[in-house]
């Protein structure tokens, strides 16, 4: 039986290995580091002396391929957070607290409920976000929102969290993608979850198990370095283990970075301006309170994630600060962690962990870069975040690239 090459480990080339295992097709999976994964991977810190991801990712209900793929693995019931959707958030330098509580249904009278909405935000600035689905190709964020208590308070920091890129020069069409599938469609779609244990222990381990169970080639530490074409196709693999031959009746799945893509198949157009994404890891416990997170206003650090014996503090569109000390950068993350949480006394042992490339940057025109699924080869495509999935690069994202990247094989 002919086979499909699906090159890359993450999230996008385990979901397309996935799809075309469930649908019959036998699957080789070549992944150059020593565990699948990708930016989605927990590993043991040694300075820590713990367990932590390399970095937070945030699910809401809304996210259904994401939702879809842990259910297909058995591995649903290993996310956490709250019951209903439940965001607390502070001021930093206000000192003001609030709990941002939309309540399920599509109609959204949360927004004139005291108790749930953004402290001193009207009703016309929520009404405001109509304005993204009118948004042209070329619109930003900050240029189709206006500024005022919203924008501040929710608008700017869920673009930011979203896109990875700031909203001067952030897609409005891209947020206006992720905020249709959430918040426009009710608090049933916002209730957020993370794993409770590690990314690799919901995501990817269980993945390589079923890939694995079900007569899958599972290739870790092997890289693919180049593609052999003959005849409008790919007839070979050159790796790190060899030459490996691509049948007549083959397929190959290319999931890899878009640097790494573009290397291996010359004249692809990709994304090729990134943004850097910073997470500090401290050995400290906390009260993960009503959410398990807090998000901040007004400092550095963005989000906080409470988890047992680790506060994890993420920074996106980090670009600005990437290149600053480790050691500086915990320590100024620090006292807004405290601030967060109601910690005292001096920093604990903490991690910093930098991705200077961790996704393409969501500008306009990055976002006319990305390819769609199919390729002149008549048996290659493509998947991955950075693909033409209509979303910012989320797991979400990842996981629809590659079972849009399965669906093309199947359906020849």
């Amino acid at each position: 039986m002919t086979r499909t090459h699906v090159v890359g480990g993450g999230l996008a080339g385990l979901a397309a290995a996935l799809a075309l295992v469930e649908a019959g097709r036998p699957v080789v999976l070549y992944e150059s580091g020593p565990a699948a994964g990708g930016r989605c991977r927990s590993y043991f810190d040694r300075e820590l002396g713990c367990r932590i991801d390399n970095g937070n990712h945030l699910l809401l209900t809304g996210n259904c391929a994401a939702l879809s793929y842990l259910e297909a693995l058995g591995t649903r019931g290993s996310l956490g957070g709250p019951a209903e959707p439940v965001f607390p958030f502070l001021d930093l330098p206000s000192g003001e607290r609030w709990v941002l509580r939309p309540n399920l249904g599509r109609v959204p009278w949360w927004v004139l409920a005291r108790g749930r909405s953004v402290p001193g935000a009207s009703l016309r600035e929520f009404l405001g976000l109509l304005r993204l689905r009118r948004a042209g190709a070329e619109a930003t964020v900050a240029g189709v929102l206006a500024h005022g208590v919203l924008y501040r308070r929710l608008l700017e920091p869920l673009a930011v969290a979203a896109l990875n890129t700031r909203p001067e020069v952030g897609s409005a069409r891209l947020l206006d993608a992720v905020v249709r599938e959430t918040l426009m469609r009710g608090g049933a779609a916002c209730v957020p979850a993370f794993p409770r244990e590690g990314l690799s222990e919901s995501f990817v381990d269980p993945a390589v198990t079923w890939l694995r169970k079900r007569g899958a080639a599972v290739h870790l530490g092997r890289r693919v370095t180049g593609l052999e074409i003959a005849d409008g196709r790919v007839a070979g693999l050159e790796s790190t283990g060899g030459l490996e031959a691509v049948g007549v009746g083959d397929a190959v799945v290319l999931a890899v970075p878009p640097p790494v893509a573009a290397a291996l198949l010359p004249g692809l157009v990709v994304p090729d301006a990134f943004e850097a994404i910073l997470n500090v890891h401290y050995r400290v416990s906390a009260d993960p309170g009503a959410a398990g997170f807090v998000g901040l206003i007004g400092g550095l650090a963005e989000w906080v994630f409470v988890k047992p014996g680790v506060v994890s503090v993420t920074v996106s569109a980090a670009n600005h600060v990437i290149d600053q000390p480790a050691e500086a950068l915990a320590d100024r993350i620090w006292p807004e962690v405290c601030a967060a949480l109601g910690l005292t006394g001096s920093m604990p042992p903490a991690r910093v962990v930098k991705e200077k490339r961790a996704t393409f940057a969501a500008t306009p025109e990055q976002d006319g870069k990305r390819p769609g699924t199919r390729t002149a080869l008549a048996n290659l495509v493509l998947a991955g975040d950075w693909t033409a999935t209509g979303l910012p690069a989320t797991i979400e994202g990842a996981i629809r690239s590659g079972r849009a990247a399965a669906r093309a094989l199947i359906a020849g």
